[in-house]
């Protein structure tokens, strides 16, 4: 493949008053200066859209989750979901100019999800609890110690990550993942009747608002802004409508626990992946319902009553503004407000798919990171495409015009997958960084053909 040399605008420390993005930072106004970046030729193994390239950033970080950028020196700040030499944070800085990291600082002894960059802090996650440390020129220092934002969170054994999103009125949104399948009375068992009403909705099963700037706040402190949302590691605030947006993770088992109701193939499909508009007040319908996109509607769960196609109270939950086939597992969520890609990009959104284990007898999806363009109606003006692929070194599914994974072999489990696309984040320059939770790269993409 043929290199090209980007020249990439290095932002000096001359910034124009304004809001800071939050969580994935908006391009800051700066005087710049030039400098050459050259993508790897093999674009550090992964295949992407047309006019771009990218190059490895950095590797062997460990299990990388969510990533947040200092708008201002570029430096990013990756939360590991396990501890590395003790350390759950990794900060890296690229010192010489030439793209890629070569100073790394590890800090924070808990590991966690979330990340993102609000009014010169970097607020980081636990399972338990929300943190945030004050930056010094784009950095945290050895000496700075950490903040409680939100504290006393209990620790559950599924759906635990507390994935964030920031505002710019400094709000702290907090995604609250439900500790159950379909709230059934004994979890993922056959046979066994869902709860009505479902008691894991009182704390769970949705998304809590913080006030961003108070210490010490706990879970009844903060007021809970939308439910029915099973879980939502995938969270990020729109700057173009001023709104919040996730991606639900459906229920599992369809066919495990209604073999009556669905066959194999319905379940490796159903229900759908859901990219939500969120406003206060809505209720997105889990455990009670589901999103069927072949039916267009939300339909009754079978712990309820449900038979497939009957929608009952599920008519008036709140419905998705897209919908992905099931299990794909989308774990992030980023909206473009750079100006190095070209224009249509502008206030698209990005989404990680992480790929799930349960698509039997199909073949695994997701390991991928899709591209949506939006309109000004905060909606999407187009389908889903696919930006990068290639992550899982083998043939993850097939899709329309797929020529990466061809004569590859079939990816048999996620733990055979060699990178799964986790964490989004986006540089000063407009660069976009993908996060790798199996080992811990980072690529740095960019726009490299002519606009």
């Amino acid at each position: 493949m043929k290199t090209t040399l980007l020249l990439l605008t290095a932002a000096t420390t001359c910034v124009l008053a304004g809001p800071t993005r939050p969580a994935k930072p908006k391009a800051p106004q700066t005087r710049t200066t030039t400098v050459a970046i050259a993508p790897d030729p093999d674009n550090g193994g992964i295949k992407l859209a047309n006019g771009f390239q990218a190059l490895v950033f950095a590797d062997n970080l460990g299990k990388a989750r969510h990533a947040a950028i200092d708008p201002i020196t570029g430096t990013l700040f990756v939360k590991l979901d396990r501890l590395k030499d003790g350390k759950g944070i990794v900060q890296l800085s690229d010192t010489d100019g030439d793209g890629r990291a070569d100073q790394t600082v590890m800090f924070g002894t808990y590991p966690g999800t979330g990340a993102g960059i609000y009014n010169g802090y970097l607020y980081a996650s636990a399972d338990t609890a929300v943190f945030r440390y004050k930056l010094t020129n784009g950095k945290v220092m050895e000496t700075t110690k950490p903040e409680t934002i939100v504290t006393g969170l209990t620790l559950q054994r599924q759906h635990a990550g507390k994935s964030l999103a920031l505002s710019p009125d400094g709000k702290l949104y907090v995604n609250f993942g439900a500790p159950s399948n379909a709230c059934q009375e004994k979890d993922r068992t056959q046979g066994s009747k869902g709860q009505d009403p479902c008691p894991i909705l009182e704390n769970y099963g949705g998304i809590w608002v913080f006030d961003a700037n108070k210490q010490n706040q706990k879970q009844s402190d903060g007021k809970r802004y939308a439910t029915g949302i099973r879980n939502a590691v995938a969270l990020d605030w729109n700057m173009a409508n001023n709104t919040l947006y996730a991606l639900q993770h459906g229920r599992d088992m369809l066919a495990t626990l209604y073999p009556n109701l669905y066959t194999n193939e319905q379940s490796a499909e159903l229900p759908n992946e859901e990219l939500l508009m969120v406003k206060q007040g809505n209720d997105f319908g889990w455990p009670y319902c589901y999103n069927d996109d072949s039916q267009g509607k939300k339909v009754l769960a079978p712990e309820y009553g449900g038979d497939g196609k009957v929608q009952d109270r599920c008519a008036g939950k709140e419905k998705p503004i897209m919908a992905f086939p099931g299990h794909w597992a989308p774990n992030d969520l980023l909206f473009y407000t750079g100006n190095q890609f070209p224009a249509r990009y502008k206030n698209g959104a990005f989404i990680c798919f992480h790929g799930s284990w349960n698509r039997a007898p199909l073949k695994q999806g997701g390991y991928f990171v899709a591209f949506i363009p939006f309109g000004k109606d905060g909606r999407p003006s187009g389908k889903y495409e696919v930006f990068a692929e290639n992550f899982a070194g083998v043939a993850e599914q097939a899709k329309p015009g797929d020529t990466a994974n061809a004569g590859k072999p079939d990816l048999a489990s996620p733990g055979d997958a060699k990178a799964r696309p986790m964490g989004l984040a986006q540089g000063p320059d407009g660069s976009l960084y993908i996060t790798d939770s199996v080992k811990g790269k980072v690529w740095r993409v960019m726009h490299t053909a002519k606009k």
